[in-house]
């Protein structure tokens, strides 16, 4: 630690040697930007950093103005919405070869572009349609535009998956081997000696500046190994999460805390991740927020669950943010696990809770439901005797499906059937009623929900299976006759006409996914998860088989989302009220398509056959003339016919009288 000579006192920085260069890594990673009081915080660098970028010649004495790119006028990234038939658009990666083509119904699809090696690994669409995400092994780029132009391009070695923002603002990508930074780094190499050692990076879409980067988070709590890491493991993809105005991003420390980074500086809101013992995961609201009375800024809401632990029962709470303070808490005794479903409006939560008996021999469901809305947010509860193991709420809707199974018998050959629930709230006067059960549908073995993103219509379907494939269409709100209920409602008045509208099959399905109008959806067989009979049907929302492809080497099928829509409520309103007579005008249109389209398969059979003509007339007269050439006749068979004196047929008509029947009878 040096010192100055005239004051006596530390020049500001030390020299720390380790036995181990791991070590050094270690305390850079641990004490950088750790604070020593309030007004002092040391910042910790490698010696070989400094020696790096510190040394003569990297740095110029003089200053250099920076060369401004000339502006380049961007393509219109939205342009496949002004279609003129409102067509939607959707991507296929098979092979090597990556398209994406215009949905065309019944017909074959219209190609819009179609690359080979488009990508190395997979393609994804960001969340409103306007990028394309193709990804590398030096990192990911977007494409976009009529020209399907590189837009963006984003550097992270082996990067194994990305995650946009709802906005489209920002990009999150990781890749399970922590990033190696070279010695002697290409030019213009975005990655420093800060990103040494992460696994994931956080940037911005529209500069593609690095906003930050972090490590895989490593926690050591005071629980025993196993059980946490079975908690660790319940944390799926996305690590990162977004708020619905992406103001905010968060992830969870496992068993210690939830960290929440403010965008686009990228630092802990309040300077201090919020401390929540035992915590496990944790789900944003998708509400757009709107500031409260009283309060400068809007409110985010988020929900939280906790286990049972130190004698304490689980929890599960709701917190609102940039404020952190808890609205609501739920003591829940018995659990197992937990999963939070929003509804797509933010109105309700449902936590599904599994829990085990008190012998732990045996598992059971119960769903809770804040009414987030709701004054006090009250708590509404569904129990069952069975386990859920797959819950959907219906698009900003209040209706939701779920799926049940009897606990499996261990070392059983055959799947146990599930059940298929639907619930709808009654209907009541100024609000929503509580949840009923509509129908119930036993001995299945669906094990998959897909709501159309419009709502009303949901496919339950068995997918990843190799002894069933079924496909089954219902409509909420059947326009027909009042359908059965379950006989628990039966004397209720429920927002729902439940209607079963088809039944199908799809042999190997892996895949399901409706595009954004609601009305069609893909169902489709990939080869990364099933070998044989690749491909995908296109169906319509009433379960109508329109399109049936086999494709050798399938891999994706992805509809190009669409951003919200920007006509108001009052705007909506009026075409839904009108929607009859635009119904009308375009059953004239698909009629016209129609008839155009037979039209112009008459028309190219009729052009077929007159080009055959044609050719055959100009052969026939290509071979007489080599036959004059040779000195033979141009009519074989008469030349023939002249050699073997034969005469030409004649017709010949005679009149043959035949007595078909006869008989006598006498007249008195």
């Amino acid at each position: 630690m040096p010192l100055n000579e005239e004051t006596n006192m530390t020049e500001g920085y030390a020299f720390i040697e380790y036995d181990t260069p791991d070590q050094a890594l270690l305390a850079c990673k641990q004490l950088n930007g750790m604070a020593l009081d309030k007004k002092h915080t040391v910042s910790i660098n490698k010696l070989t950093d400094i020696e790096h970028y510190g040394r003569e010649g990297r740095i110029k004495e003089e200053y250099v103005e920076p060369e401004i790119e000339p502006f380049v006028e961007q393509e219109h990234l939205r342009s496949w919405l002004s279609d003129i038939n409102s067509r939607d658009q959707f991507i296929m990666y098979r092979g090597e070869n990556v398209g994406v083509f215009w949905n065309k119904k019944k017909d074959v699809p219209e190609p819009v572009i179609d690359r080979a090696g488009w990508t190395e690994s997979f393609v994804q669409w960001s969340p409103q349609g306007t990028f394309l995400t193709s990804v590398h092994g030096q990192g990911v780029q977007l494409w976009g535009g009529p020209s399907w132009k590189r837009i963006m391009r984003f550097t992270h070695p082996m990067v194994n998956l990305v995650d946009f923002s709802p906005n489209e603002k920002y990009l999150v990508t990781w890749s399970n081997k922590p990033i190696s930074i070279p010695e002697n780094p290409p030019p213009n190499f975005p990655l420093g000696p800060d990103e040494d050692g992460k696994s994931f990076i956080i940037w911005d879409i529209k500069t593609g500046n690095l906003l930050r980067s972090f490590t895989s988070v490593e926690v050591t709590g005071e629980r025993d190994a196993e059980l946490f890491e079975k908690s660790r493991k319940k944390v799926s993809w996305p690590v990162f999460k977004w708020s619905s105005d992406d103001k905010y991003v968060a992830r969870v420390v496992p068993e210690q805390s939830i960290q929440i980074f403010e965008t686009p500086g990228m630092l802990l809101l309040g300077k201090k991740a919020i401390k929540i013992e035992g915590v496990v995961d944790f789900e944003w609201s998708p509400s757009i927020p709107t500031a409260e009375r009283g309060k400068k800024e809007p409110e985010q809401l988020l929900c939280y669950w906790t286990p049972e632990m130190n004698n304490q029962t689980a929890r599960v709470g709701l917190m609102s943010i940039p404020s952190k303070e808890i609205i609501r808490t739920r003591n829940l005794v018995n659990v197992s696990d937990c999963k939070l479903h929003w509804q797509s409006e933010g109105k309700y939560l449902c936590v599904k809770v599994d829990r085990h008996t008190k012998t732990k021999k045996s598992m059971y469901t119960s769903l809770e439901f804040f009414r987030v809305k709701e004054k006090n947010i009250p708590v509404e509860i569904v129990e069952l005797k069975q386990v859920v193991i797959n819950f959907a709420w219906e698009p900003k809707g209040d209706r939701f499906v779920f799926i049940t199974v009897d606990e499996a018998i261990q070392g059983a050959q055959v799947a146990p059937k599930t059940s298929v629930h639907f619930y709808a709230p009654e209907k009541v006067k100024n609000g929503v009623g509580e949840f009923c059960l509509v129908k119930t549908v036993e001995k299945k073995n669906s094990n998959a929900i897909y709501w159309s993103p419009k709502g009303r219509f949901s496919l339950v379907a068995t997918v990843h299976s190799q002894q069933s494939f079924d496909l089954e269409f219902w409509d909420f709100d059947f326009e027909g006759e009042k359908q059965k209920q379950d006989k628990a409602s039966k004397n209720k008045d429920l927002a729902a006409n439940l209607m079963l509208m088809g039944t199908s099959e799809h042999y190997g399905l892996t895949d399901v996914e409706w595009d954004p109008t609601g009305r069609y959806v893909a169902t489709s067989v990939s080869m990364w998860k099933h070998l044989m009979e690749n491909g995908y049907h296109l169906w319509d929302f009433k379960g109508s088989l329109l399109r049936e492809e086999h494709i050798d080497k399938f891999k994706q099928f992805r509809w190009r989302p669409r951003p919200p829509t920007m006509l108001s409520k009052e705007e909506q309103k009026q075409i839904r009220k009108n929607l009859r007579e635009y119904s009308k005008q375009f059953d004239e249109e698909d009629q016209f398509e129609a008839e155009v389209a037979n039209k112009e398969v008459v028309e190219a059979r009729k052009r077929q056959l007159d080009e055959w003509r044609a050719w055959r007339a100009r052969i026939e007269k290509e071979v007489r003339w080599e036959r004059v050439d040779l000195g033979l006749p141009e009519d074989p068979e008469e030349a023939f016919r002249e050699a073997a004196g034969e005469e030409e047929d004649k017709v010949v008509e005679e009149i043959v009288e035949e007595v078909i029947s006869e008989h006598e009878e006498e007249i008195a």
